[in-house]
């Protein structure tokens, strides 16, 4: 029987040295989180349906790998096909849902507030394309239980600076409010139970542009008046000009109301903070495609790339429809894959700076103890020791090393550590 060895579609198997560097990035993000007060939280892979469709995941409800019950639970269903019929579990789409799902579950010995890392993999049904996977690795920060301002100019902070401690210098922040989408729908006359098909339309704007949002919300239906008041709004020339007050004199709503007010705060502390490392700009047409924020979203983009690399904001309503009563909550969520891409694109700058070292031996003379014993007293060194047995070409040998990403080699018996470029005439 003939296997087929390519992993299943949409994910991927990674070599050593990809590994190294989304290690080593992984590291560096972690290094910052734990400097601003955050700590790791771990939650399952499988989380109930119930939980997963309920959380306010969007398009992304339709993308969750369900888990056909088992034993009993599976012959005991009616077989007529239904969801809730043949599978009670799911694979986690995002960290965001579980975590609210955990602070329910372990509010009682949790620090309050909650500053949360999680880092891990997340399962999405999608049609696989380039760079987007079925399997990848979120990395998320999350306040629980902190309602001021102080929650986003953290998290904004914190991840911009894990972002240029990476060596990803030209960052934009862009910001927006939930509360003002809903606002602006409201005043362009959209029906209120429609908004979130408004906001998938609008969020769009960067890739199909202003005709392609019309076409996007007339093929869905919605009034011809109400489309046409959003186009004409989004035609402003003042709503690209990113100056808070400038772009809500150009929309219309209560420019002195509590979303106003917090975009300023924000806006002030982050920048006064960056020091200029990294503009933040109020984007009024920033969308975000969760359904459950309920205040300030952020994303971050990285010079031309077409994608933002990070992406967040506030979700004050999710733990309260699970814990019975509400806690605020706000969390930022780097796009991992999309950031190790890019670091693979610049050589892996950001690869582990501790030394790999192969200690070549002759398995036909040397001594196995003498080798352990070598190996053991370059590692107390500092060296990453790999033990090679001497092939009969030491020069294609090292070659091959290196091209695994080994940088120096000993010869057992000789004194010098000498990098492998310089091993010119081995044989």
């Amino acid at each position: 029987m003939t296997i087929d060895t390519s992993p299943p579609r949409g994910m991927r198997d990674l070599l050593p040295l990809e590994v190294e560097l989304r290690d080593a990035a992984m590291s560096r993000i972690l290094g910052v989180y734990r400097t601003h007060g955050f700590r790791r939280v771990e939650t399952p892979a499988l989380e109930s349906l119930k939980l997963l469709m309920g959380g306010g995941g969007g398009e992304n409800e339709k993308l969750i790998f369900k888990i056909l019950k088992r034993g009993e639970k599976l012959a005991t269903s009616s077989g007529d096909g239904a969801a809730e019929e043949l599978a009670d579990l799911g694979l986690r789409f995002d960290l965001t849902v579980p975590l609210a799902r955990y602070y329910a579950h372990h509010h009682a010995r949790l620090p309050h507030p909650l500053r949360a890392i999680q880092i891990g993999p997340v399962w999405r049904a999608e049609r696989p394309q380039r760079g987007r996977y079925r399997q990848f690795t979120q990395c998320d920060i999350d306040i629980l239980g902190v309602e001021s301002e102080v929650a986003e100019v953290e998290l904004i902070l914190a991840t911009a600076e894990a972002l240029l401690a990476l060596g990803l210098m030209d960052l934009t922040v862009r910001i927006n409010d939930r509360r003002l989408l809903v606002s602006v729908a409201e005043r362009c006359g959209f029906a209120p139970e429609r908004f979130e098909s408004v906001f998938i339309g609008l969020d769009k704007l960067d890739k199909i542009g202003l005709d392609g949002v019309r076409a996007e919300l007339q093929a869905a239906g919605h009034h011809p008046d109400a489309v046409a008041t959003l186009v004409t709004l989004l035609g402003e020339p003042a709503l690209g000009k990113g100056q808070v007050d400038d772009v809500l004199r150009a929309l219309p709503v209560d420019v002195d109301g509590a979303p106003a007010a917090a975009l300023r705060t924000v806006i002030r502390a982050v920048g006064e903070a960056s020091a200029g490392r990294f503009p933040l700009v109020f984007d009024p047409t920033l969308v975000r495609g969760m359904s459950y924020y309920t205040g300030q979203i952020f994303e971050i983009g990285y010079k031309d790339h077409p994608s933002s690399i990070a992406g967040g904001g506030r979700y004050d309503g999710m733990i309260g429809r699970i814990l019975g009563r509400d806690v605020p909550a706000c969390g930022f969520s780097i796009g991992f894959e999309r950031i190790v891409a890019i670091l693979q694109e610049q050589g892996g700058a950001v690869a582990e700076p501790a030394r790999r070292l192969a200690l070549i031996f002759d398995g036909a003379r040397d001594d196995l103890t003498e080798v352990m014993a070598s190996a053991q007293r370059l590692r107390a060194e500092g060296y990453l020791v790999s033990v090679e047995s001497r092939s009969k070409r030491l020069r294609k040998q090292l070659d091959d090393l290196a091209a695994h990403g080994v940088g120096l080699y000993l010869v057992l018996g000789e004194t010098d550590v000498r990098p492998i470029g310089s091993a010119v005439g081995a044989s």
